[in-house]
């Protein structure tokens, strides 16, 4: 760990990188150069972002009538918890309207399935969605997801309350962190970045974006494109 100390500037700390690769050129070097200053100051920026979320007040008392299905049965919101003092869900857009789940969300889910035991170290991760539950475990099993934990909202009510469903009774993705503090349970932090915070020419998307799939694409040139999404499969 460093010790609290006024920072370097960006750029002084990347002009001390070290790497270098075959047969680049001093032009590619030099935007490299530039380029790797803002990388640090982005990634100070992220951290800033992450203490202020961290530093938030406490949020509204969640006091709904929830319930949910899971594998194990049914629980309350508490139920979601399990040991754990933090709480995180994600509403899958796979409601009962829907032949098949949304391929955005399922690509998401597919990356977290892999991260799923090691986040659950640390606090609870539960993907919430309005369809049956033998459904979304029918589906779970066809994924070849494992670690996952699959509910099914079964009233509606918690999609509803925290923002999960579109005005005209559509899905939409939430990403929702509660707390339980004391036995009190409230929201913590919610992803706000919709259409109406989009940039021009940008679908919406968070900050950091937590799909890894966009992360990778954005290292390359060819990026995220404009017109290109994930699908269930690829024939």
């Amino acid at each position: 760990m460093t010790s609290a100390t006024t920072p370097v500037a960006a750029a002084e700390l990347a002009s001390r990188a070290t790497m270098r690769f075959p047969n680049e050129s001093a032009e590619y070097r030099r935007a490299r150069t530039a380029l790797l200053a803002e990388e640090i100051e982005l990634r100070r920026h992220i951290e800033l972002v992450a203490q202020m979320r961290r530093a938030l007040p406490p949020g509204g008392e969640v006091t709904g009538d929830f319930r949910f299905e899971g594998e194990g049965g049914v629980v309350d919101m508490a139920g979601l918890f399990g040991d754990k003092g933090t709480l995180v869900t994600y509403s899958y857009m796979f409601g009962p309207q829907r032949e098949r789940p949304c391929p955005m969300c399922t690509s998401l889910l597919s990356a977290w399935e892999g991260e799923a035991r090691d986040i659950e170290q640390r606090v609870a991760l539960a993907v919430i969605a309005r369809s049956p539950l033998q459904r979304l475990v029918a589906f779970k099993k066809a994924r070849g997801w494992r670690d996952l934990k699959l509910y099914s909202d079964t009233n509606g009510n918690f999609s509803r309350d925290y923002h999960a469903v579109s005005t005209d009774g559509g899905d939409e993705p939430a990403l929702n962190v509660f707390t339980r503090r004391d036995g009190v349970i409230r929201h913590f932090w919610s992803g706000e970045m919709d259409f109406a915070t989009a940039d021009p020419g940008e679908d919406p998307r968070g900050a950091p974006d937590p799909m890894p799939l966009w992360t990778v694409l954005d290292m390359t040139p060819e990026g995220r494109g404009t017109d290109w999404y994930p699908k269930l499969d690829y024939v």
